[in-house]
C-alpha cells in the first residue's frame, strides 16, 4: 500500500495508535506492558479506569448523543425458485470466532468436533430429513455437506452453518457483494438451496 509500516515492535504500533485514540489517553506503554490491561477511558495517569466510556456526556457540543433513524436495505442476493432458502453464518459459543484457538482447546473441540446445519424441525420434516443425516447445501457459488441439527429457535426457511470449520468452509458459500457504507461483506444472508445428501461427513465443492 506505499504506508511505512516498518515498525520495530508493538510499542511503535501502539505509539502511532495513541496519536489518533483519545481512549488511550494516559495509559502508556509501560503500564500497559506491566499490568496487561488497562480499563478506558482513564482520565488520569496511573487511574483505574471508569466503568462507563460516556459517563458525563457524549463528545458533542449539547453532551447529548445523536441518534439518526436508519433503514435496512434488501439484500443483494434475493431469493428465488432455483435458491428458495436462506443461508446465514455465524459463531457459536465453543468456537466463538475462527476457531485457531478453541479448536487447540480439547473441551471445547469435544463438544463441538464437526461442523452442522442447523435447521428448524419444520424444515427438516419439509426435506424429509431427520436430525443428524447429511444435507447438501448449494449457493451460487459452491457446494458443502454437514450433519444436520435440528433448533426450534432457527427460523424457518434459514439454515445456520458455523464458519469456523476449514473443512466445512461457510464462507465459500457466501456472498462477496460489500456494503456500501461499511465495506462489510454480506455473509449473514446468501440465497441457497438444501437437498438430502448421500454423506454426513463434511465435505466441499466449488
Amino acid at each position: 500500500m506505499g504506508l511505512a509500516w516498518d515498525y520495530a515492535g508493538p510499542q511503535e504500533i501502539y505509539a502511532e495508535m495513541q496519536q489518533g485514540m483519545d481512549s488511550l489517553d494516559n495509559i502508556d506503554w509501560a503500564r500497559l506492558s506491566e499490568e496487561n490491561s488497562v480499563t478506558y477511558p482513564c482520565l488520569t495517569p496511573g487511574g483505574e479506569g471508569e466503568d462507563v466510556v460516556f459517563g458525563d456526556g457524549f463528545p458533542r457540543a449539547s453532551g447529548r448523543a445523536r441518534f439518526v433513524p436508519t433503514w435496512p436495505t434488501p439484500p443483494d442476493e434475493t431469493l428465488d425458485d432455483d435458491y428458495p432458502t436462506v443461508l446465514t453464518t455465524g459463531r457459536q459459543l465453543e468456537h466463538w470466532h475462527t476457531g485457531s484457538m478453541t479448536r487447540r482447546a480439547y473441551v471445547l473441540d469435544s463438544l463441538e468436533p464437526a461442523a452442522v446445519a442447523t435447521l428448524n424441525p419444520v424444515e427438516l420434516e419439509r426435506l424429509g430429513i431427520a436430525a443428524g443425516e447429511a444435507l447438501s447445501i448449494t449457493t451460487r457459488r459452491g457446494q458443502i455437506t454437514l450433519a444436520t441439527r435440528a433448533d426450534p429457535l432457527t427460523p424457518a426457511g434459514m439454515v445456520f452453518v458455523p464458519f469456523c470449520y476449514a473443512e466445512a468452509a461457510a464462507n465459500l458459500l457466501t456472498n462477496p457483494a460489500l456494503d456500501p457504507v461499511g465495506k462489510i461483506p454480506e455473509f449473514k444472508y446468501a440465497a441457497c438451496r438444501l437437498a438430502r445428501a448421500e454423506s454426513a461427513s463434511a465435505s466441499l465443492d466449488t
